[in-house]
């Protein structure tokens, strides 16, 4: 039986090749570096200001780990759904605080896959 880091670790490994082949080879390195400082935005702003971070920034790395991060709390029933609007629609008016919490303390444990996963993966292609 799976577990749910088990989990999260093949939703990762998947997200990350997706990053790979669709981002260039700079764009890849700027997404593994995001993926890096991701935990301390979060940690730092919350997670509703990180994702509007992303947003408001509009590059390929950026909409590549939101989507990573919204896909994951999807697909573990924390938002509604991977879209933007009505994941933060969710956040900031129907998730009550243990909900909101939830939803951080999962993305956070995503993250730690998605470092990993995107360090070693860049690693490998520079060689």
């Amino acid at each position: 039986m799976v577990n749910l880091d088990q989990q999260r670790a093949a939703f990762a490994w998947q997200r990350v090749e997706e990053a790979k082949s669709k981002l260039s080879e700079k764009d890849y390195k700027s997404y593994k570096n995001l993926a890096k400082s991701a935990p301390a935005l979060i940690m730092n702003n919350g997670l509703m200001q990180t994702l509007a971070f992303f947003t408001s920034k509009g590059k390929d790395h950026h909409g590549q780990l939101q989507g990573d991060i919204l896909a994951w709390l999807e697909k573990q029933k924390q938002l509604p759904s991977k879209d933007y609007t009505q994941a933060m629609n969710f956040l900031h008016s129907k998730a009550n605080s243990e909900q909101y919490r939830l939803a951080t303390d999962e993305t956070m444990h995503l993250l730690r896959w998605l470092r990993q996963f995107a360090d070693s993966e860049f690693a490998d292609s520079e060689q």
